[in-house]
């Protein structure tokens, strides 16, 4: 729970800048486009970080790690309030994303080691919460109080999170450390494994698909929508039908086996998706599918997250779930991308639902191929689990 505070301050910080451009832009003299750039280079410099990172902290304890990241975050956050110029600010958001990119797949990663083989899913998915209540609760908060204070108010209450919370990991958290023996081409393993490649060509499908909905919505909805406030409570009810998906797929990642959770919510989520044509005539209709697919969404984070440290050597477990998430925020940024050409050549926001099922369905078909690796892997976990508990050398993270 105190790690997903941590990702609860970084995902503010990384969803709540979208709220704020209007502000941004009249402070520091751009236009919106010039404001819109803080979110992308947030997310790219989050991507490009957060396996360079891990490989370089990897004989790091997850204590220390986690307390580093929170204080590079908050100095970034630190610098973007105080800096007078556009540029400064630009700058200042790679350095809070190389905290976020530190801290989020650590504390995953940490939280799983902690938790065993056999509850991995639900400690995943705990500290997943972190970042769906960030999108339900935080971002609408950090956008209030910028509105109310203006944006750099906001950054300071994001740091203020960051600073309370770092003392809190320091004295509550095991001196975890992740395979403290293995080399360095060990940990780079998942670099070169064409099973964790495929884990991670299923996160790019999948959430090219899920995003690509959840960016237009507003354009998606636009006949029931009729202003920012039904917007607005269709992406609440996103965000907490995601964080009830999330709880729910992390137990049954650890009853079931997480390929079986994401090729189920994939496969649902495409039938949402579908369903998502009639129901733009009718804001409760909206709503239903709305929420169906925040669960089905954020019922892929966890176990997928679960699916890459199962196959990643020992030791390799932390860039493994580093590159997941650095691929996650490569398909948001595809899915803007894609999204824009759809709405250039169709002409509606209409035609961007097809597509995303194409994206879903063949993320499930991946899944649903990549079976026997996924076995084995599994057997060969019981099987340490088992050495460990009889006393035999299972490969566990070591905790002091």
């Amino acid at each position: 729970m105190v790690l997903a505070l941590g990702t609860f301050a970084v995902g503010t910080d990384a969803f709540v800048i979208a709220g704020l451009l209007p502000d941004i832009s009249r402070s520091l003299h751009v236009d919106i486009a010039a404001a819109g750039q803080l979110v992308s280079v947030f997310s790219i410099a989050y991507a490009l970080l957060s396996p360079v990172l891990a490989a370089l902290t990897g004989r790091w304890s997850r204590r220390r790690v986690l307390v580093t990241a929170l204080g590079i975050f908050a100095v970034g956050n630190v610098v973007t309030a105080l800096a007078p110029g556009y540029l400064l600010v630009l700058l200042s958001r790679v350095v809070a994303a190389a905290g976020a990119a530190m801290f989020t797949p650590n504390a995953g990663a940490t939280a799983a080691a902690i938790a065993g083989g056999e509850r991995r899913g639900r400690a995943i998915a705990i500290v997943t919460v972190g970042l769906t209540s960030s999108l339900a609760l935080g971002a609408p908060l950090g956008t209030a109080i910028g509105n109310a204070f203006g944006w750099k108010a906001t950054m300071w209450f994001v740091t203020a999170l960051a600073v309370v919370i770092a003392p809190v990991i320091a004295l509550r958290l095991p001196d975890i450390r992740l395979g403290a023996k293995v080399g360095l081409r060990q940990r780079l393993s998942p670099l070169t494994d064409r099973n964790v490649a495929s884990v991670l060509i299923v996160t790019l499908l999948a959430f090219i698909g899920i995003y690509l909905p959840y960016t237009y919505i507003s354009s998606v909805f636009s006949p029931v929508t009729g202003g920012g406030g039904r917007v607005a409570l269709l992406l609440l009810v996103f965000g907490l039908a995601g964080t009830v998906g999330n709880l729910v797929a992390g137990r049954l990642a650890d009853r079931h086996g997480p390929r079986h959770v994401v090729i189920c919510a994939t496969l649902g989520l495409a039938v949402v998706f579908a369903a998502m044509l009639p129901s733009r005539e009718s804001f409760a209709a909206a709503i239903v599918v709305v929420a169906l697919s925040g669960v089905g969404s954020w019922s892929v984070t966890a176990p997928q997250q679960h699916r890459v440290m199962a196959l990643s050597q020992p030791g390799a477990e932390t860039l493994g779930v580093s590159l997941n998430a650095a691929v996650m925020y490569l398909a948001i940024s595809l899915s803007s991308v894609i999204g824009a050409l759809g709405l250039n050549s169709f002409g509606s926001a209409v035609s961007l639902l097809p597509i995303a099922v194409v994206f879903v369905l063949a993320a499930a078909l991946l899944t649903w191929l990549s079976g026997r690796p996924e076995r084995q892997a599994d057997e060969q976990e019981n099987g340490v689990a088992a050495d460990s508990t009889t006393g035999g050398l299972g490969a566990s993270p070591a905790v002091k």
